[in-house]
């Protein structure tokens, strides 16, 4: 991959669905676009998750993105709330599939932690440093979608970018023949 292209970040949910833009050249950062899909106007679950899809694909093809960075639902106390949005999240990941993007999934407490320094975070503080940090307003009304702006720095960081202060490996094996010394 060349040192310019574009990743997608989703924060997904079946009433408001959270997406960014983020223009990556070698080790900066640009924020091309964010915004919400509001899908509480819609009656029920299929023409949420229809609605999702087809929006995803819009900004897609509007801004060229290679990968995905998706916020990824991994506990919850009520089963019919994760259900549903691992529906969403599900849908989000196709609509970017069908597209040939790359997707790479992240756990909000470590997208939280890349962006405030802690996993337990609030969505109001995410979005003040996110602020901060990029050097941009983002309307309070857009929390999903800073949510959104986090997962994709939270990518950026994950590939092993200076800014990020680490490396990244694809996988336990090749981090074992990365570091062949180190004892667990």
């Amino acid at each position: 991959m060349n040192s310019s292209y574009k990743i997608l970040g989703v924060d997904p949910g079946t009433n408001i669905t959270g997406y960014a833009v983020l223009e990556v050249n070698g080790n900066r950062t640009k924020v091309i676009t964010y915004g919400v899909f509001k899908l509480t106007k819609f009656e029920n679950h299929q023409t949420k998750l229809k609605e999702i899809f087809l929006q995803l694909q819009d900004v897609i093809e509007s801004y060229l993105p290679q990968e995905l960075a998706i916020e990824a639902p991994f506990h919850g106390k009520n089963v019919q709330s994760m259900l549903k949005l691992g529906r969403a999240q599900g849908v989000a990941m196709a609509a970017a599939m069908t597209m040939g993007l790359k997707i790479f999934e992240y756990a909000p407490k470590k997208i939280k932690l890349a962006i405030t320094g802690s996993g337990n975070a609030s969505k109001e503080q995410v979005h003040a440093m996110l602020e901060q940090r990029m050097k941009i307003k983002i309307d309070q009304k857009y929390l999903d979608a800073s949510d959104a702006l986090a997962t994709a720095i939270c990518h950026f960081q994950q590939k092993g970018n200076v800014s990020s202060g680490g490396t990244s490996y694809k996988n336990w094996s090749s981090f074992v023949k990365a570091n062949p010394g180190r004892k667990m």
